[in-house]
């Protein structure tokens, strides 16, 4: 009886494991550049999971000069990813953000408080050495639930 119940139970979870295998979705906004090694953001069920985004501009590739305008770009396209699954800034549930120079903390959140009204999501903020794009000094990864 017990080896007829461990075969039950293992069946009951390789089933729910390849639910939510197939519950899981790419989620790509149209701008978003080709060939990256990574997607921009997995909805696994109603969760998205957007891939770590800096201020470069998804259609020309360029950074902005100013750093506010470097925030708010990075924003605009993790903004751009939420929407494309379906969500918006109100469905996330926690923000990651890397900084290059920590000391820009304050004119980070400064944009950040724009974009993000009460009740706010959870956030951590943490000072790098360096960035995976070229000339980047923030990044911001999020999590959403709707």
């Amino acid at each position: 009886m017990l080896n007829l119940m461990s075969k039950m139970v293992g069946c009951a979870l390789m089933l729910s494991l390849c639910a939510a295998a197939a519950d899981k979705k790419i989620v790509t906004p149209k701008d978003f550049p080709a060939g990256r090694p990574f997607s921009a953001g997995i909805l696994a069920g109603d969760t998205l999971y957007v891939s770590g985004q800096t201020g470069a501009d998804f259609k020309t590739a360029k950074m902005p000069d100013n750093f506010e305008d470097e925030v708010r770009q990075c924003l605009n396209n993790v903004g751009s990813i939420l929407q494309a699954g379906g969500m918006d800034f109100s469905d996330v549930v926690a923000v990651q953000v890397y900084l290059t120079d920590i000391d820009l903390f304050q004119r980070m959140n400064a944009v950040y408080l724009q974009v993000f009204k009460e009740p706010r999501p959870t956030r951590t903020t943490v000072g790098v050495a360096k960035l995976a794009g070229a000339g980047a000094h923030v990044e911001i990864t999020v999590t959403a639930r709707k």
